[in-house]
C-alpha cells in the first residue's frame, strides 16, 4: 500500500478496538483533535519525548520492543507527576522503504498499541514524513490540581527512595554493544529492562500524600538525584551501603558506573520523610514492585562538615560516611555532552 495517508489509515485501524475510559472528543481524522479533562478538579500534565535512531535505539533493535518504548518513557513522565495517563500523539520519521513494505513499521506499531492498551491511553494525533527514524511522542495525563508529584519538593531530611530495579538498562546495554556475558537470569532482567521499560504509574499514584518530590530515572541516578537536589536548593546524600546491590556474576567495576549513571531506568527516585517508611514498604508489598531506601535529603553544608563537600548536590557516602570521589562516573546522559 503506497502513499502516506494509505500509510496513516492502515495504521490506526490498529487503534480501533481500544477501549479507554475516557475517550477523546475529537480523535484523528481532524486538523486537531478535542478533548476535555475528566473532571473539572483535574490539571493536565503534558510531556514530549523524542527517540532518534543512533542516539536513543539501533536500527537493529526489535521493532515491536523498540514501539513499547517509544510511548512507554513519555508515560514514565506523567507517572513521575502522579498523574494518570490519559492522551498521545505520535509524530514519526521514517524512510520511504518503511513505508512501502510496511514490515518493519506494522511490527513498531503492534509495539505501542500494545503500550497504549496496557495503560488505558487513546492515541489521538499525530504526523509523518520521509527521513531517518525519529519518533516524538506527546503524552497528557491527568492529576488534581495542586497534587502532582515535583522535583522542587524535597524537604531537609526527607528519605531517598528509588523503585525497581535501576542499573539494569545500563547493564544490557553493555552486553549488547561489548558482548559482554552476563549470567543467563541477569542477561533477561537486563534485556526486559532494556527494551520494554515499566512506567510506574501505579506506584506515582500512590506516592501523592506520601511523597515530597519525585522524577523518573531517565538520565541516571546521580543526574536525576541532582535535579531533585538543585530544586530544592538541598543536597542528596546517598549511602553506599543501602544501593541496590550488585548482582551475583556481574563485575562491580562495570555495575556501579550502570546504577549510578547508566540511566534508561525509568524507575521513580523520590523523596519522603522518615515518618512514611512504614506505608511505603506497606506500598512495596502492595505493588510487588521493591522500593529501596538509599540516602536522605540534607542542608546545603556552609561551610562542608566531615561527610560533605560544599556546594556538590549528590554525594556518595562509604560505610564510615567519608565522600567517595566520584569524578571517574559519568553521572548520567546528556544528547550535547
Amino acid at each position: 500500500m503506497a502513499g502516506e495517508f494509505a500509510l496513516i489509515e492502515h495504521l490506526l485501524r490498529q487503534t480501533r478496538g481500544i477501549q479507554t475510559p475516557w475517550p477523546p472528543i475529537l480523535g484523528p481524522g481532524d486538523d486537531c483533535a478535542l478533548i476535555n479533562p475528566s473532571s473539572a478538579d483535574l490539571s493536565w500534565a503534558v510531556t514530549t519525548d523524542m527517540l532518534v535512531s543512533g542516539v536513543h535505539f539501533l536500527d537493529s533493535d526489535n521493532p515491536r520492543d523498540l514501539g513499547w518504548k517509544t510511548l512507554a518513557v513519555n508515560i514514565s513522565d506523567l507517572a513521575a507527576m502522579g498523574a494518570i495517563p490519559r492522551y498521545v500523539t505520535l509524530a514519526a520519521a521514517i524512510s520511504t522503504q518503511d513505508a512501502l513494505e510496511h514490515g518493519w513499521i506494522d511490527a513498531f506499531f503492534a509495539g505501542f498499541v500494545d503500550c497504549l492498551s496496557a495503560f488505558d491511553v487513546a492515541l489521538i494525533g499525530g504526523d509523518t514524513t520521509r527521513g531517518p527514524r525519529i519518533f516524538s511522542v506527546t503524552a497528557m495525563g491527568e492529576v488534581r490540581s495542586g497534587e502532582a508529584l515535583r522535583r522542587c519538593g524535597a524537604q531537609a531530611d526527607d528519605d531517598i527512595w528509588i523503585s525497581g530495579n535501576p542499573g539494569y538498562a545500563a547493564l544490557g546495554l553493555h552486553a549488547k554493544l561489548k558482548g559482554t556475558v552476563l549470567p543467563e537470569d541477569i542477561a533477561t532482567i537486563a534485556d526486559n529492562a532494556l527494551h520494554r521499560p515499566q512506567p510506574r504509574v501505579a506506584l506515582g499514584r500512590e506516592l501523592i500524600g506520601i511523597a515530597h518530590s519525585a522524577i523518573d530515572v531517565s538520565d541516571g541516578l546521580l543526574q536525576d538525584l541532582g535535579h531533585i537536589a538543585n530544586a530544592s536548593g538541598l543536597q542528596g546524600i546517598l549511602a553506599e551501603s543501602q544501593l541496590p546491590a550488585c548482582p551475583a556474576g556481574v563485575d562491580k567495576w562495570l555495575w556501579n558506573p550502570c546504577l549510578l549513571g547508566g540511566g534508561d531506568d525509568y524507575e521513580l527516585l523520590f523523596t519522603a520523610p522518615p515518618n512514611a517508611r512504614d506505608s511505603i514498604d506497606l506500598l512495596s508489598q502492595r505493588l510487588s514492585l521493591p522500593l529501596t531506601r538509599i540516602g536522605r535529603m540534607w542542608p546545603l553544608q556552609t561551610p562542608c562538615d566531615a561527610s560533605t563537600i560544599l556546594a556538590n548536590p549528590v554525594q556518595l557516602l562509604n560505610d564510615t560516611n567519608q565522600p567517595i570521589d566520584l569524578s571517574g562516573f559519568c553521572p548520567g546522559f546528556d544528547h550535547f555532552a
